[in-house]
């Protein structure tokens, strides 16, 4: 789980979201969450008893910091899949 949190942690006005939902949301596969999240590469995450959750704002949060890294990859992903006609 990534450990860091933005200075807004008032979020009264924020969505939260499940796992499914926050994958839908950043248009990347379920599996990627679980592995960002088990990397601690990934947005900020917490658990609600046994349920993963997002808030919303992290999410935005988390992709703008994205484009901003060599590359525009989250730290720790591999990097970009190489296209079927390249070499």
């Amino acid at each position: 789980m990534s450990t860091a949190r933005h200075d807004n942690d008032d979020h009264a006005n924020d969505e939260m979201l499940t796992i499914d939902e926050a994958a839908a949301f950043l248009r990347v596969p379920v599996a990627t969450m679980r592995y960002w999240r088990y990397c601690g590469t990934g947005p900020f995450s917490f658990k609600i008893q046994r349920h993963v959750r997002y808030w919303r704002t992290d999410l935005v949060l988390w992709r703008a910091d994205q484009g901003r890294q060599p590359g525009g990859y989250p730290q720790g992903a591999r990097s970009a899949p190489r296209s079927a006609t390249s070499d």
